[in-house]
């Protein structure tokens, strides 16, 4: 049996990337950072970890793969994490009562801030 350990982002830049990552999911660096690589870990417990490497390669505007992150307070969530830098998408493809807002991080990365007390 497997598990994921971590999710591997690319970003260009990989500080801002990282405050961002920090920031917004209370994480922490697993070891000193790098110029252009960093692994960043729940500060309180168990988890997955997230590493950033510095990468060229453009920001999807329709990513295959992203991050939802969960939570019971999703408009407060939306409102510190664009008080963070991130930025609302608006998707022509809502559905009629979504239980997802999605953003996107300083870089442009989109991810998805789920409501999990929505019916």
């Amino acid at each position: 049996m497997v598990r994921i350990g971590t999710v591997v982002m690319g970003a260009s830049d990989v500080r801002r990337a990282a405050a961002f990552r920090k920031a917004a999911l209370g994480y922490v660096e697993r070891e000193a950072p790098k110029d252009d690589w960093v692994v960043l870990v729940p500060a309180e417990g168990t988890g997955a970890g997230l590493a950033l490497g510095r990468s060229g390669t453009p920001v999807q505007e329709v990513p295959r793969v992203h991050l939802d992150l969960y939570t019971e307070e999703q408009d407060a969530e939306v409102d510190r994490l664009i008080a963070l830098g991130a930025v609302r998408v608006d998707r022509e493809l809502y559905p009629d009562d979504p239980d997802f807002v999605v953003l996107a991080d300083p870089e442009g990365n989109r991810f998805c801030v789920i409501d999990t007390t929505h019916s």
